[in-house]
């Protein structure tokens, strides 16, 4: 009778071993998903990017330098996957996010430009752009944590140590300009 209960015993635990290692490997694999996910829409962007600077050269003479920093920004960035290493992808996004943001906020002062049909459409499509990147850092950042949960809380963290599963993936974190204050005073004067 002994003999069956730590037979039953050691099926049990084999089986428990297996379904968290199972359940980590899918995590992981999630995670990859989503890094995925993100690259193609920072692809999108990236594309739509020079479309918007060729326009807008045209008319932002004064705003060169700043033009000349997103261009370098994002022939670097094409280089980078997302998944290869997603700090340094990370990094180099919100560099990017706020360049685009000055941009953006050059664009303001050239009412010529602001009213043109196509940088208009050109905008709309890179608002759509940047609503898709919103939704896939969503996602990754869900993932991350359900891996990182999984990984890190017993008995899931002894099984990810057994079998070499790491939860080290850095969450996506709005870039330090979009969590500054804004005075919106002046906007309602």
């Amino acid at each position: 009778m002994e003999k069956w209960i730590a037979i039953i015993v050691g099926v049990v635990v084999l089986g428990g071993f297996y379904w968290l290692y199972v359940s980590l490997v899918k995590k992981k694999n999630k995670v990859k998903e989503a890094a995925s996910g993100i690259d193609i829409q920072l692809k999108k962007r990236y594309d739509l990017i020079p479309n918007l600077l060729q326009m807008a050269a045209k008319f932002m003479e004064h705003e060169k330098g700043l033009m000349t920093e997103i261009v370098r920004l994002r022939t670097e960035a094409m280089k980078k996957d997302f998944g290869d290493n997603p700090a340094e992808a990370i990094d180099l996004a919100n560099q990017i996010d706020a360049r685009l943001h000055d941009f953006w906020l050059s664009v303001e002062n050239y009412p010529d430009l602001k009213s043109n049909q196509t940088m208009l459409q050109a905008m709309q499509s890179f608002n759509e752009v940047e609503e898709h990147i919103a939704a896939a850092r969503r996602f990754y950042n869900a993932s991350v944590n359900d891996l990182k949960n999984a990984a890190e809380i017993f008995p899931g963290n002894v099984v990810a140590f057994m079998v070499g599963i790491k939860a080290d993936m850095p969450f996506f974190e709005a870039e330090k300009q979009a969590k500054q204050r804004i005075d919106a005073g002046g906007f309602f004067k």
